[in-house]
């Protein structure tokens, strides 16, 4: 089956949908609130929209937490890879009105390296407690 340019759109992760701004990043942890989806902290805010995407999100990996610069960039990757294959359930039914922007942040809590399916159930996890948070949607 082939996708159409519109089916094929929603499985990006483009510049718009990240965080970008000293002023966005700092409200983000200094006004929103906060939950944990092992192995994440997630940070989020909802906003007045600052484009067209419904969500941004930034994703940060402490030097803390994994000093070598080759893990930190492959828990990033992983991470990025996890959100952009599951960000469509964001999509139904939380973000249905233009108005409503949400800005979120995964920050890696865990000492080490994990495998993809343990960073994928993490982000799972906290997107359907924020869809819990924002909608008051039940998943």
């Amino acid at each position: 089956m082939l996708l159409s340019m519109n089916e094929g759109d929603c499985c990006k992760f483009r510049k718009e949908e990240r965080v970008t701004g000293e002023k966005r990043v700092e409200a983000l942890f200094s006004q929103g609130d906060s939950f944990m989806a092992y192995p994440f902290r997630v940070v989020f805010l909802e906003t007045t929209p600052y484009q067209t995407e419904p969500f941004s999100v930034l994703i940060s990996i402490p030097k803390k937490r994994l000093r070598s610069a080759v893990d930190r960039n492959r828990m990033k990757r992983l991470t990025r890879e996890a959100y952009r294959l599951n960000k469509h359930l964001l999509l139904k039914g939380i973000l249905t009105d233009e108005k409503t922007h949400i800005d979120m942040a995964f920050i890696y809590v865990k000492d080490s390296l994990s495998d993809f399916s343990t960073v994928q159930k993490g982000v799972l996890k906290a997107l359907g407690t924020l869809k819990v948070k924002i909608g008051g949607v039940k998943c």
